[in-house]
């Protein structure tokens, strides 16, 4: 069996050899995939790697047109043939050593930079299966798909996702933000229907494969990934957004199984989001959808929100307890004291405690808090209330106008012993 395989590899390398110096592109390209054909055929594993890289070292040798041009279609028939038998290898070890080899072929060609790209997001896969995020994240990050001109948009995208995913994995969130930015939002607002037909000279994009998700699921995918993002920082507001570009796909908004989760969360959001122009942007069309009279008591939240009272925490907490759990405190400090705002130009910092029933240093935490992030202007007058500080300062004033009488008399009688002297000389 291997004599016979030999044999007849030796027979195709002649006939390729013939038909490649004759000009003759099909019958080049005929005579390379059926070597392939025969040693995947015959499971002959390393004779295929072995034979990849022999035919792709013979084209490489040849720079001149026409036998350029024959060798690049021959490579790329080789290379797309050859991926088809990926799953079909006995082993991982088997499967990882075919990638590498049609991995290192593909290198520097820019006619198979979309293959080399899934090999590489294949061999970045297996990579993962292993336990090895790190490496996988970097075998990913090898690769610029944005640059590829002949790859389908929808296509591009997923790599991306997939470069971002494996960023959020292995924590690496400046990468992470880097890479996510490569992709705008506006993209996917885009009608796939009014795709403008190429014309004559453009370059040809080759349709994504049947496995990359449609531009609405890619969207909804990019937008979970930023919640990953935005949860690292606390970001309420961004995280907010994100459900809310969520909640607007079509296919969530007509299913309620999906649509509620989604708008419950987007309610609690705005409630953890600073008080801003944005937030109070989306808090009032929030209110205005319909869907939320679906879950009247998320209604009712943000109608508390919206109303400048002080809210009875201890009432809405026993509503609410299971999903504000921890963020209680941050939650109800954030609105009251905004309303205190409102309605007091003065407040000692007692009473704002018990109205916010926090302590004092609960309280003043806050405050400084808000003060930092702009949410809130506000000054503490710690003298105020302090009798042994008053009372230092109510001698310190007293001391310092003894010591200007004390100069002002000084500076009297020198300005009377100096006319004296002149009158008696």
């Amino acid at each position: 069996m291997e004599g016979n395989l030999d044999s007849s590899i030796e027979y195709l390398l002649n006939v390729e050899k013939q038909a490649r110096l004759a000009g003759d592109v099909t019958a080049t390209r005929n005579a390379v995939t059926s070597i392939i054909q025969l040693c995947y055929e015959a499971r002959a594993w390393k004779t295929l790697n072995d034979q990849i890289i022999l035919l792709s070292k013979r084209r490489g040798n040849l720079t001149l047109f026409p036998p350029y041009f024959i060798g690049k279609q021959a490579v790329t028939a080789m290379v797309q043939q050859a991926m088809q038998y990926i799953d079909e290898t006995p082993d991982i070890e088997t499967r990882i050593e075919l990638i590498k080899t049609l991995n290192s072929v593909s290198a520097g060609k820019i006619y198979v930079e979309i293959e080399r790209a899934r090999l590489i997001k294949r061999l970045a896969k297996i990579k993962e299966e292993q336990g090895l995020i790190a490496e996988a994240a970097d075998l990913m990050q090898e690769i610029a798909v944005e640059t590829f001109g002949a790859m389908a948009k929808t296509e591009k995208i997923a790599f991306i996702l997939e470069q971002v995913r494996l960023c959020l994995d292995r924590q690496d969130y400046v990468r992470a933000q880097i890479l996510s930015r490569k992709i705008s939002p506006r993209v996917f607002d885009a009608d796939v229907s009014k795709a403008k037909k190429p014309k004559e000279g453009d370059n040809i994009v080759e349709e994504a494969p049947p496995d990359v998700p449609t531009l609405l699921e890619l969207k909804r995918i990019y937008y979970e990934l930023m919640i990953r993002y935005y949860s690292h920082s606390n970001d309420y507001l961004e995280i907010c957004r994100c459900y809310k570009a969520i909640y607007d796909i079509p296919s969530v908004k007509e299913n309620p199984a999906l649509w509620i989760p989604v708008l419950r969360k987007i309610c609690w959001y705005l409630a953890l989001s600073p008080h801003g122009p944005m937030q109070s942007s989306l808090l009032n069309s929030t209110l205005e959808d319909k869907n939320l009279s679906e879950i009247p008591n998320f209604r009712l939240l943000l109608k508390q929100l919206v109303t400048m009272e002080v809210v009875q925490w201890t009432r809405l907490w026993e509503t609410y307890k299971d999903e504000l759990r921890m963020r209680r405190t941050f939650l109800e400090a954030l609105l009251n004291i905004l309303v205190v705002a409102k309605y007091y130009s003065n407040i000692t910092l007692k009473r704002l405690a018990d109205l916010l029933c926090l302590s004092l240093q609960e309280t003043e935490n806050h405050m400084s808090e808000m003060v930092v992030s702009k949410a809130l202007v506000c000054k503490i007058d710690r003298t105020l209330g302090n009798d042994v500080l008053n009372s230092w300062a109510m001698n310190l004033e007293k001391l310092l106008d003894l010591v200007e009488k004390s100069c002002h008399q000084i500076h009297k009688e020198t300005m009377v012993h100096k006319a004296a002297g002149k009158l008696t000389t």
